[in-house]
């Protein structure tokens, strides 16, 4: 079992305490190796920490994307985006 990703095994062992309500959450953690907070969260509906947007951000999903298919476009046009110009757009 040392071959899978943590998130995998996080994942089956929801699995299996759905499909068998007397697993208690220590014997899951023994058996998947996995975190007793990290299944309890999971189990009560939070989202792993790299699935939530950091607090830092400064632009939004749509700046972002609008920003990119900017730079796509100059690139398909053959001129290089200069750093100044996607700056001050992003400003």
């Amino acid at each position: 079992m040392s071959s899978t990703s943590y998130e995998a095994r996080v994942i089956l062992a929801l699995e299996a305490i759905r499909n068998d309500p007397k697993l208690s959450l220590r014997a899951v953690t023994k058996i998947y190796n996995i975190t007793i907070n990290t299944i309890r969260n999971r189990r009560d509906g939070r989202p792993a920490r790299r699935d939530i947007p950091a607090n830092s951000r400064n632009l939004t999903d749509l700046e972002e994307q609008m920003i990119i298919q900017y730079v796509v476009d100059l690139y398909t046009r053959v001129f290089p985006p200069r750093l100044g110009s996607i700056e001050d757009i992003a400003n």
